[in-house]
């Protein structure tokens, strides 16, 4: 009897987790164009790091503002929503491969398969189960998310009129380790951003949980369980902390991602190709020609993002995840 309900549970976790992030997906696509046109540009991309520009040529984007004008004039709407097909094909069996690890790496350690047993496990394993499922999701979906930071990044005229071109160019001249080009950043970023992400999320939704018992204890009415608007402040939280930690490491794999992208001259300085030799060497690079601030490139839309895609995506998961087990029970 246990198998036939440990199944139901990993498919009720697997299709909440690719709906949850089927939608934060969509509906942050602008602000992801935006940080990766950003992380991609080698000239400064700050009115006070302008004065760096003796390494480089002139800016093509220097501002959110500035950057979303330009997109919307050149590009038009759709341009916010560049590369979001592969971004769907990579987000989907990305969070559902990630929430089933998750919960099946929670009902381990806590010896339950009930996700409300899982709030009690310690804090620490709650960022262990994060980190190894992040891992798990990521070399599940990486190359979708490769082709997506190609198609984001490109600008127009286009360099690859679809996500099927971009494919067989990469596989063609790269080979199959081309399509996993900048893996090893995004590994070693995923652990801490996994890690913090959902580690701080338990820990957001753990303290709401005790400030709603704290509630009924002076016979306000309320409930254990925490609220919609509480979830959406944890996952918010949550999001907020993990991606501030670990940008440097997302603008690295976005270098290693676009390396001999052929865009357009007014885009400026292109990655060239092997550019890099490692990780190591690319966070030296960017910091003796960029600054700090070339590490940071993107940080704005990039926090501003994580924060409502956080929220959206455990808002997602929890009222999902609820929905279809009442529906299969």
């Amino acid at each position: 009897m246990e198998e036939p309900g440990q199944l139901k549970r990993a498919l009720i976790d697997a299709s909440a987790g690719a709906i949850s992030g089927a939608v934060s997906r969509t509906v942050t696509s602008p602000l992801d164009v935006i940080k990766i046109r950003f992380q991609v540009q080698l000239e400064p991309t700050t009115q006070w790091a302008l004065l760096r520009r003796e390494a480089y040529g002139q800016s093509k984007y220097t501002g959110m503002l500035q950057a979303t004008k330009d997109i919307f004039r050149e590009e038009g709407l759709p341009g916010f929503w560049r590369g979001n097909v592969p971004a769907l094909l990579m987000v989907m069996p990305y969070t559902a491969i990630q929430f089933t690890v998750l919960h099946k790496l929670k009902s381990f350690v806590s010896g339950s398969s009930k996700s409300e047993d899982h709030i009690n496990i310690s804090p620490y394993l709650s960022y262990v189960s994060g980190a190894f499922a992040g891992c798990a999701a990521t070399v599940g979906s990486y190359p979708f998310d490769l082709i997506r930071t190609i198609l984001a990044s490109q600008g127009e005229p286009k360099v690859y009129p679809n996500m099927r071109s971009a494919f067989s160019d990469i596989l063609g001249n790269r080979g199959i380790r081309g399509l996993y080009a900048g893996l090893t950043p995004t590994l070693i970023e995923i652990i801490p951003y996994a890690g913090l992400q959902f580690g701080t999320y338990d820990t957001f939704k753990r303290w709401a949980m005790a400030w709603n018992r704290y509630r009924s204890a002076y016979a306000i009415e309320a409930d254990d369980a925490p609220s919609s608007f509480q979830l959406f402040l944890c996952g918010l939280a949550a999001g907020t902390c993990a991606k501030a930690v670990c940008h440097p490491l997302d603008v690295v794999k976005k270098r290693f991602q676009v390396e001999g992208l052929q865009r357009d001259p007014r885009y400026g300085a292109r990655v060239e190709h092997r550019a890099y030799r490692n990780m190591h060497d690319a966070l030296r690079q960017i910091l003796h020609r960029e600054g700090w601030a070339g590490l940071y490139k993107g940080i704005t839309p990039s926090v501003i993002k994580a924060a409502p895609a956080g929220a959206v995506t455990f808002v997602a998961y929890e009222f999902t995840s609820d929905w279809l087990e009442a529906l299969v029970t």
